[in-house]
């Protein structure tokens, strides 16, 4: 870590040539992996990546530079052809750094990585393969995966910020593949936590292997899916991951400054149902994509984006907040010291209604329930999006009837959000990653179970 006088001297070199703001993102992460693929050991890797990430704005313009040499006259050199990109008249004075230290909050870990064999990592894996293989004999492939990163961060800025913070998360993949004459179908699982290796005892991963199973021969003997409008039933959970991606990056400052986004400028506009209250909360105690401090040193908040169908608020960073004429959030986030942070969102989801979930089923005569969802592409302007649904059955009379696979579920964002109709009391979180402008990192996404109105469903029936 650097010392207070030679972080000092390298902003001072950086706002030399008159930038407003600087900014030093120093990073040392640790991180391990094991895969077993069909009950063998297929890699295990451990690695270490350390460097310094360094920022200026100057009004409108940004300029990013970042190195994994961080001997001091390597950063000073840095820091100076850095303030090259820069040309102003003012000349910005550092403030006295008040540090603060952030390690703890929603990141504790009573057992922490380093302090884990190898040989139980793969063990807990190859008895997941077990579980998963022994569900049925048309479970071909079992591929286990477990991760663990402890990110240790320092953000130093211009304006007197000195934050500390200490990331530690893990996380399992869990994939079963069921296969016959023609056809293979996956069931995919990845549990994971801001904790230490204790998560694993909080949760079943042979029981979460034998469900990823049953997801993948229950769809191989599915028939094809129908074509067409109808109503649509999201379980809770990652279905969470369509109000993610087709609304929630449309909510980030990122998109509005730029005019990129349908909800530039609607703020206490109605753009949703009344049903809808859709919450960004970074900080839940252990969640995947909770955060103590984001990537530019803002403690975490809980900010209702959506309250009863209204736009209450954006998730913003500094710069582009500023652009925006809109302030912090909380929200800046990268992957490494290698990426300029820019808002992004942590633990997004929709929050429980009143509806009772079997309510919600019975009063659908027909439409489709998606249990699981899938991975799917969208157009962050426009919100319109193309997303597999991993699990799905046909609903019929008020009760779930067949299996079908191949389903696809098609439209925009605005539109989802003004036709849910229903919205159950079950919430639940999953985790994923996230890839943006400022690299891939972790977040959850959630939901109730809920109903959306008459939505294209594509399949192959």
């Amino acid at each position: 870590m650097l010392d207070k006088t030679k972080a000092c001297n390298i902003l001072d070199a950086a706002l030399s040539t008159g930038a407003d703001f600087a900014e030093i993102f120093l990073e040392n992460c640790v991180k391990n992996s094991v895969t077993v693929i069909n009950g063998r050991v297929d890699g295990a890797l451990s690695g270490r990546d350390c460097g310094l990430g360094l920022r200026l704005i100057c009004g409108d313009k940004a300029v990013y530079a970042y190195t994994n040499d961080i001997e001091y006259n390597n950063l000073m050199c840095m820091a100076s052809d850095a303030a090259k990109a820069v040309k102003s008249e003012g000349h910005c004075i550092i403030r006295d750094f008040c540090v603060q230290d952030y390690r703890g909050g929603v990141s504790k870990a009573s057992v922490m990585p380093d302090t884990v064999k190898k040989k139980t990592v793969a063990d807990m894996l190859k008895s997941a393969c077990a579980a998963a293989s022994a569900y049925m004999d048309t479970i071909t492939q079992t591929c286990m995966g477990y991760m663990d990163e402890v990110q240790d961060v320092c953000i130093i800025n211009s304006e007197g910020l000195w934050a500390k913070d200490r990331r530690i998360r893990t996380r399992a993949s869990v994939s079963a593949v069921a296969s016959n004459e023609s056809e293979k179908q996956t069931g995919y699982f990845g549990p994971g936590a801001m904790c230490g290796h204790e998560f694993y005892d909080r949760i079943d991963l042979d029981e979460i292997a034998r469900e990823a199973a049953r997801s993948a021969d229950t769809m191989l003997r599915a028939v094809p899916c129908p074509s067409g409008r109808m109503d649509v039933v999201m379980d809770n959970g990652f279905g969470g991951v369509i109000f993610h991606e087709a609304c929630g990056h449309g909510l980030e400052i990122t998109a509005v400054s730029k005019n990129a986004s349908v909800f530039a400028g609607k703020l206490g506009q109605k753009i949703a149902s009344e049903k809808v209250t859709a919450i960004d909360d970074g900080t839940i105690e252990g969640s995947w994509g909770s955060v103590n401090i984001d990537d530019e040193g803002v403690p975490a908040r809980k900010k209702i984006l959506i309250e009863n169908g209204i736009l209450k608020s954006y998730m913003s960073d500094r710069f582009n907040g500023a652009r925006a004429g809109y302030g912090v959030t909380g929200s800046s986030r990268r992957q490494s010291y290698k990426f300029m942070p820019v808002a992004r969102m942590t633990n997004t989801y929709i929050a429980p209604g009143s509806d009772r979930c079997e309510d919600i089923i019975a009063d659908t005569k027909y439409g489709l329930y998606a249990r699981y969802m899938g991975g799917g592409s969208v157009n962050p302007a426009s919100g319109e999006f193309n997303f597999a649904v991993s699990e799905a059955y046909i609903i019929r009379n008020g009760k779930i009837c067949e299996p079908v696979r191949g389903a696809t579920l098609i439209g925009k964002g605005a539109d989802v959000l003004m036709n849910i109709d229903m919205v159950g009391d079950n919430l639940k979180l999953a985790e994923g990653m996230c890839g943006a402008e400022s690299g891939s990192i972790p977040v959850c996404v959630g939901q109730p179970m809920l109903r959306v109105r008459n939505m294209t469903v594509g399949g192959r029936g």
